[in-house]
């Protein structure tokens, strides 16, 4: 007979995950060990070891449960009916606030999701993909000629807007002059009068 989760088990291992960014992200996926982890966690190697198998099961868990409340969080934010510049404010706005108190693990999701095995990697990558389409979406919903027969603007004008997005967490610090509401206006204004001069 199967022994059964403890009510708690989600909890802890949100916290393993959690802490395991942190180390990965300060000190490196190579360079941090289990023990380390466990150390951080407060708890033993072998309560650990009954979470996680080994690094790499955290580091995939580590970004797929990230890509997904990042997914969540846009998806959510898009309410039905909203349309155009409104649609796309919506999807930056809910991702900037998902990326709160993630840096992390969005560091590790930029740098060390190469060291999984290529499957794994095609299935965070497809997790990307359904993301960045959500913005293209939105994209086209603001400025339509993006999406027009021939037209070549829509993956570049989308990958911009997410390396606006995405590497804020470089500059950006909570209580700030400029806050998260104010960066999403901007970024969503930089790019939409950037693509429509474009399209012109």
């Amino acid at each position: 007979m199967a022994r059964p989760r403890a009510e708690d088990y989600d909890d802890k291992r949100k916290a393993i995950l959690k802490t395991s960014a942190e180390l990965f992200a300060e000190q490196g996926f190579d360079r941090s060990s289990m023990n380390q982890i466990a150390t951080g966690c407060g708890v033993s190697k072998a309560l650990l070891y009954h979470y996680y198998a080994n690094k790499d099961a955290l580091l995939f868990d580590i970004i797929r449960d990230h890509l997904d409340e990042l997914i969540g969080a846009v998806e959510e934010a898009v309410a039905p009916g909203l349309a155009g510049e409104a649609r796309l404010l919506a999807c930056v706005s809910a991702l900037l606030d998902a990326y709160r108190d993630a840096n992390a693990e969005h560091k590790i999701q930029i740098n060390e999701m190469k060291r999984l095995p290529p499957a794994q990697q095609e299935e965070l990558k497809e997790r990307e993909r359904r993301l960045v389409a959500l913005f293209a979406g939105a994209l086209c919903d603001a400025v339509p000629a993006l999406a027009a027969d021939g037209s070549v603007l829509l993956k570049p004008v989308t990958m911009s807007l997410f390396g606006m997005v995405n590497w804020h967490y470089l500059w950006f610090r909570d209580g700030g002059p400029v806050s998260r509401a104010d960066y999403a206006r901007i970024a969503t204004r930089l790019i939409l009068d950037g693509a429509r001069n474009l399209s012109a």
